[in-house]
């Protein structure tokens, strides 16, 4: 097969996706690699049909990239994730209004465009997350405990564009960071940015059936094959916090190569999701005590597996 790779500067060196790159490499698969941030391109031709099997997403919120793949769809080449669904969650108010509507266990979400908006929010709403709507790898990401220091960052939130904000969901400072890859679920935990105490620095942990599902429904909802979930354990169940298209699938077993399958799966049937793209996991704690040997994973299956109706 013959894929392109979209790969942002700040991620030219990282293991993904440069060891995907390489693994598709190995098994004898053209791999043509475009740094939008750099490039000089000639769309007409750099954007044709027919010119690959699949497109590949790994660039920054609010790159460049993103446009290429849209333009790649819109010519009727495969795009890995779709493209419309990428955008669904790189645009975190448009995520929110959108999985709130469908029924995830999102918290309840204000959009700004200009920070001083923020500060009609009631006083109850406090403590409150803002960060900014096209945020990533926890830029930005600030605790704002009341009204008065949210007055006080309003130059600092002036520079970051829209911005999304969310009541605080108490937690032990622990993300659980769910991956789907190669049609299974991976689940790990580590400190989250909100956290003084940065100690988990990443592990696996056993996945429960109820978290299980609800990042099943996640990828059903936002039209997603390759995607993490970031959820707290709130004092009222999961809570999912972030959307993430192509992650950096970190502690997951032979991510490379699960990563690799998965798109070359994707390019053969071009990049339709299947209905039937539903989880059910071993019923184990969802937060290991210790890191455990063998990750807990669930194979997608079917809804009613995914909400336990087995």
């Amino acid at each position: 097969m013959r894929l392109c790779f979209l790969v942002e500067e700040r991620y030219r060196h990282d293991g993904m996706p440069r060891e995907v790159i390489r693994q598709l490499s190995a098994w004898g698969h053209q791999v043509d690699v475009v740094r939008p941030g750099r490039s000089l391109l000639r769309m007409s031709d750099a954007v044709r049909a027919g010119s690959h099997d699949a497109w590949v997403l790994k660039t920054v919120s609010g790159g460049p990239g993103l446009t290429l793949l849209e333009a790649a769809s819109a010519v009727g080449l495969t795009t890995v994730n779709d493209a419309r669904a990428i955008r669904g969650v790189r645009d975190k108010a448009l995520a929110a209004a959108i999985g709130r509507s469908r029924g995830l266990p999102l918290p309840p979400t204000y959009a700004a465009a200009r920070p001083e908006a923020l500060e009609e929010i009631p006083e109850a709403e406090f403590p409150l997350v803002v960060k900014p709507a096209d945020g990533s790898s926890g830029r930005a990401v600030r605790l704002v405990p009341t009204p008065d220091r949210l007055r006080a960052l309003r130059a600092e939130l002036a520079v970051e564009g829209m911005l999304i904000a969310q009541p605080y969901v108490p937690n032990s400072g622990i993300d659980l960071k769910v991956y789907c890859v190669d049609g299974e679920l991976h689940a790990t935990e580590r400190s989250s940015p909100l956290s003084p105490d940065g100690g988990v620095r990443g592990r696996r942990v056993r996945l429960s059936a109820e978290v299980a599902a609800i990042a099943a429904e996640v990828g059903a909802v936002y039209g997603l094959d390759l995607y993490g979930v970031d959820v707290l354990l709130g004092p009222d169940g999961p809570v999912v916090v972030d959307v993430n298209d192509f992650p950096s699938f970190k502690e997951v077993p032979d991510a490379a190569a699960r990563v690799g399958r998965a798109v070359l799966e994707l390019a053969r049937r071009g990049g339709a999701r299947s209905e039937a793209a539903f989880v059910g996991a071993l019923a184990e704690p969802v937060l290991a005590p210790e890191p455990v040997p063998a990750v807990a994973t669930g194979r997608l299956g079917t809804r009613a597996a995914a909400t336990g109706r087995l």
